[in-house]
């Protein structure tokens, strides 16, 4: 599925077939190439199997060759998603901004992005 508005999923399954996690993104709208990840889950019993980065990779992979240039993914500031940051961290993800109290008074939004591209005339920028 491709349009301009639509959420895309992927899913990552184990060697029965069982679903153990999902991504689901979409396109930025107003922006030249830019993608937000809405959600990368996998269940807690399947975590640190690697399904997680393999779900990752496929999306970044799947934009690349749509000629996406930027994702963007945010997560919250509370010490329980200190492995979500940590695993965006690992993937090559800087963290760009954090909205003080987004969520709740001592939980902040922390939004990450990762160049995927760059358009000709721009200057490559290490991150």
């Amino acid at each position: 599925m491709r349009s301009s508005e639509s959420y895309e999923l992927l899913g990552a399954f184990d060697e029965r077939g069982a679903l153990q996690g999902y991504a689901c993104w979409g396109p930025t709208p107003s922006t030249d190439g830019g993608y937000d990840l809405y959600w990368i889950a996998v269940d807690p019993g399947a975590q640190g199997g690697g399904y997680g980065t393999a779900l990752m990779r496929a999306v970044e992979e799947l934009l690349r060759a749509r000629g996406a240039r930027l994702i963007v993914a945010e997560t919250s500031s509370r010490d329980s998603y200190s492995h979500t940051r940590t695993f965006y961290e690992r993937g090559g993800y800087v963290e760009r901004a954090r909205v003080r109290g987004f969520y709740a008074v001592d939980d902040d939004r922390v939004i990450f992005s990762k160049m995927l591209a760059h358009r000709a005339g721009e200057e490559a920028r290490h991150e």
